[in-house]
């Protein structure tokens, strides 16, 4: 079901998380978060390194499980899911782009862009239009049949970023997504993020270190201590 503009999407309540450091001492890196995403916003993570973001960003993923706290996306609490149930949720209502792209270097640009709909059991066949289509949408064309290692930094990650769009989801979760970006092919990549949010009412929650990239969120915060504050 499509989301509704300003409908809330996914809401984490009284989020906590802690591990177990190798030497065995328990480290708590979110002690109470909460937070509200709606549907058509572009919500930018800010915080230091080590601060937990990135754990933050897999637990609103379904990813890795909270110590405590409940993630709510539209009306399904993501983590009483069972781990089929979860796969295919991820699957269907999220995109997810990291720093690393995480392409498969024994595929195409297509075939990777396709990937996302392969897993839910559609042939090849049946989507390589619509991957021909992201892959046009972020200026690829001519580089569908080029395998990863035959790519740019860039390019790269603008398939990363077009595989995410693959199922149409509701929500992409992006963690670092110009980290490994010039700042050009940075720019490029914020230009296409603000494209989709106002083109399609794509949303967005981004982790991220760019300055630049987070001024153009609707909403910014800063993980600090294991909160979540206004940035």
């Amino acid at each position: 079901m499509e989301a509704r503009p300003n409908e809330i999407l996914l809401e984490a309540t009284h989020v906590q998380h802690t591990y177990t450091t190798d030497s065995g001492e328990d480290l708590t890196v979110l002690r109470d978060v909460n937070l509200s995403v709606h549907a058509g916003e572009v919500v930018s993570i800010m915080g230091a390194s080590g601060s937990g973001k990135s754990t933050l960003l897999h637990i609103l993923g379904a990813l890795d499980r909270p110590t405590s706290g409940t993630v709510r996306f539209k009306d399904t609490s993501i983590h009483t899911l069972s781990a089929a149930h979860q796969a295919h949720f991820r699957a269907r209502e999220l995109g997810f782009v990291f720093q690393f792209h995480h392409l498969l270097p024994e595929f195409t640009a297509l075939e990777n862009v396709a990937m996302p709909a392969l897993l839910l059991g559609k042939p090849l066949s049946a989507v390589t239009d619509r991957a021909s289509k992201l892959l046009a949408q972020f200026g690829l064309s001519e580089r569908s049949d080029h395998r990863p290692a035959a790519l740019s930094g860039g390019e790269r990650q603008r398939v990363a970023m077009a595989r995410a769009l693959m199922n149409a989801p509701a929500l992409i979760l992006a963690d670092e997504p110009t980290g490994n970006l010039d700042r050009p092919q940075a720019e490029a990549l914020h230009d296409e993020i603000t494209r989709l949010k106002t083109a399609s009412g794509q949303s967005f929650v981004i982790v991220t270190h760019n300055e630049s990239l987070a001024a153009r969120s609707d909403r910014v915060f800063m993980l600090q201590d294991g909160l979540l504050v206004p940035g």
